[in-house]
C-alpha cells in the first residue's frame, strides 16, 4: 500500500473512532428504551449525559448501527350509534393546558392476541401527556370505565372545574357515566362523530404504545400482554422523554412545573 493511501485510511479510522464512545452510548440508550426512541429523543438523552452532539450526527450514527424505531397502526372504534346524550365539543381542539388537571382526555383501544381481545381504557392529562389512570379488561364493558374514573377521582378534589374529553363511544353516552362526572364537578366534552382529530392526543398515545410495545413483540397470551402494558405505562410516565416537554418525561415535567 502506498504511504499516502496508508495515512488516508489511518486518518479515516481515527475519524470513525472519535464516535466510538458515542455509538456505545446510543446503542445502550436505544436498547434500554427497547428500540422505542427515534434519533431526536436519543439526541436529547445523549446531551443530558454530557455529550454535546447534534441530531443529524446521531441520525447518521444510528443508521450506521442499524438502529431505528417502528410505526403505528389503526384504532378500535367504540361508537355504536347514539344511545344517550351527546355532550358538546367543549375542548374544540385546544389540546394545550397551562397546568395539571384542567384538561383530560379518554378513549378505549383494542388488542388482539390469537383470537382473544384486550381493551385498554386510560385517562391522559393534556398538560404533560401523563396517564392519570387506566383499566384493562378482556371485554369492553361499562365497569371498566367506572373503575378507571374512580382511580382518577382520587387524584383530584371535588368540584375541580376540569374538562374530560372523549369520543362519542357508547360508554360516554351512558347516564351513569355522565352522572359520575357531574357529581365530581367535571365538565364533559365529546368529539364530533367520526373525527379522530378531535381526540388526537390520546390517539397519539395509543399509536406510541402499539408501535413501541405491541408490534415489537409476538404475544401468545393476554396475561403477558397485560403485564407488559402495565410496565410500559409506568415507563411512559416516568422515563419516556418528549420533545415537547423539553426533553423530560411526563412525571419529570409535572415536578418541574411544581417547582416554578
Amino acid at each position: 500500500m502506498a504511504r499516502s493511501s496508508y495515512y488516508y485510511h489511518q486518518k479515516r479510522n481515527q475519524q470513525t473512532d472519535k464516535y466510538k464512545e458515542v455509538k456505545l452510548l446510543i446503542t445502550k440508550i436505544y436498547h434500554h428504551h427497547k428500540g422505542r426512541l427515534g434519533y431526536r429523543r436519543i439526541t436529547l438523552e445523549v446531551n443530558k449525559i454530557g455529550f454535546i452532539i447534534n441530531h443529524k450526527t446521531v441520525l447518521r450514527l444510528m443508521r450506521e448501527l442499524g438502529l431505528r424505531s417502528l410505526v403505528r397502526i389503526k384504532k378500535y372504534k367504540s361508537y355504536k350509534g347514539q344511545r344517550g346524550k351527546i355532550a358538546p365539543n367543549v375542548l374544540q381542539g385546544d389540546f394545550k393546558a397551562a397546568k395539571p388537571n384542567i384538561k383530560w382526555a379518554t378513549d378505549i383501544t383494542e388488542f388482539k392476541v390469537f383470537g382473544n381481545k384486550l381493551y385498554l381504557s386510560p385517562i391522559i392529562d393534556l398538560f404533560n401527556g401523563e396517564i392519570i389512570s387506566y383499566e384493562l379488561s378482556e371485554r369492553p364493558n361499562f365497569e371498566q370505565v367506572v373503575l378507571m374514573l374512580k382511580k382518577s377521582f382520587k387524584k383530584i378534589p371535588n368540584q375541580t372545574n376540569l374538562i374530560l374529553h372523549s369520543d362519542q363511544g357508547w360508554q360516554y353516552q351512558m347516564k351513569q357515566y355522565q352522572q359520575l362526572l357531574k357529581e365530581k364537578g367535571i365538565t364533559q366534552s365529546m368529539s364530533r362523530r367520526g373525527n379522530c382529530l378531535d381526540n388526537a392526543v390520546i390517539e397519539n398515545f395509543f399509536g406510541i404504545l402499539k408501535s413501541e410495545l405491541f408490534y415489537l413483540n409476538k404475544y401468545i397470551s393476554i396475561a403477558q400482554l397485560k403485564k407488559d402494558i402495565q410496565e410500559y405505562i409506568k415507563y411512559y410516565n416516568n422515563e419516556r422523554i418528549k420533545l415537547n416537554l423539553n426533553g423530560m418525561s411526563p412525571i419529570e415535567y409535572r415536578a418541574h412545573y411544581g417547582q416554578n
